[in-house]
């Protein structure tokens, strides 16, 4: 009888997702810890805490400890995979979990051994390390372990990791700190300048669930967006349209085309002839900006699908994986 837990960790700069094998997805709450300044001690953690980004009083502070997808407050991470793995209540006298944790594929050693750190102080028996972009593209069902070329985009909050995968491993891979919080930041600053209208992320990020979109002319929404008018310094609303959106996001967008096309460029012509045939998957929140998936298929005369389901493709590659951790293990 095995008593002790295997999990999965989607360590994310906006989200952390669980995946605890045979119950499945136990954790989606985002990466955010309020902490008193005071005394150092967490008020609230996830949904609770992120619902007071932006409204916390001077002693109170709503950290989001991922920065690009890395560690930035070990303190707080920690906080925060403890509440969770504990929230779990996983650990016993012979238990202590092992635990899978994914990470972009560009971080260094020592990043690495942080997160690794981390996990070990919150009760974790032994931890495994993967490279995102990997564990996104086995979430989504390629199959990566033949020798055929598969290629993911993986957009999170904090980076973009962009890889083919052959042989079950990464050939050649680009990892950006452009993604889902520039795209809200460009937002903020396009209705900034073109409004005098200052907005918070939580609006930002709703705006561009609501009505973002890559390629003009695709929608014609519009959104009710209320801030504070720079000018009078008093509360204003606007009406905001998908159009606008666009220009707002169309550096961005760019961005992660140029990316695409360094990686495709680097690589080797037969990886190359089955990624024509067998196209592109996009992952992770980013791949549901509306019309994404029609810009790079355009640009780069390849097909771009949207995995069936990129927000969990990770943690349920991360489920997938601990059914081969021997594989790891041997590794």
């Amino acid at each position: 009888m095995k008593l002790s837990k295997e999990i999965g960790i989607d360590l994310g700069t906006a989200n952390i997702l669980i995946y605890v094998k045979g119950e499945g997805i136990v954790v989606n709450e985002p990466s955010v810890v309020t902490i008193n300044t005071e005394t150092n001690k967490p008020i609230a953690v996830g949904e609770e805490a992120r619902d007071m980004l932006g409204k916390t009083p001077g002693k109170f502070q709503a950290i989001r400890p991922l920065k690009d997808g890395v560690i930035a407050d070990f303190q707080i991470t920690e906080i925060l995979l403890t509440h969770f793995i504990n929230k779990l209540n996983l650990k016993g006298v012979f238990s202590r979990p092992t635990i899978l944790i994914c990470c972009p594929s560009n971080i260094t050693s020592i990043e690495k051994s942080a997160i690794q750190d981390v996990a070990l102080r919150c009760g974790a028996k032994r931890v495994y390390i993967e490279e995102e972009p990997k564990v996104a593209a086995v979430g989504a069902g390629l199959e990566i372990s033949k020798p055929t070329g598969n290629m993911v985009i993986d957009i999170g909050g904090g980076t973009t990791d962009i890889a083919v995968l052959s042989l079950g491993d990464i050939v050649t891979s680009s990892s950006l700190k452009v993604a889902g919080d520039v795209m809200d930041e460009d937002i903020i600053k396009f209705v900034k300048d073109k409004y005098k209208l200052l907005i918070g992320d939580r609006t930002a990020e709703q705006i561009k669930m609501e009505i973002g979109i890559a390629i003009k002319g695709i929608s014609e929404e519009t959104f009710e967006v209320r801030g504070r008018d720079l000018v009078t310094g008093l509360p204003h609303t606007i009406q905001l349209n998908a159009k606008e959106t666009q220009e707002a996001l169309e550096e961005c967008c760019m961005t992660i085309l140029r990316s695409t096309k360094q990686v495709l460029e680097q690589t080797p012509p037969e990886l190359s002839a089955d990624i024509m045939n067998k196209g592109i998957v996009l992952t992770g929140g980013g791949a549901l900006l509306h019309g994404l998936d029609r810009l790079l298929a355009d640009e780069l005369h390849v097909p771009v699908f949207v995995a069936d389901n990129p927000l969990h493709c990770v943690v349920i590659g991360t489920g997938i994986m601990l059914d081969h951790i021997d594989k790891i293990r041997r590794r």
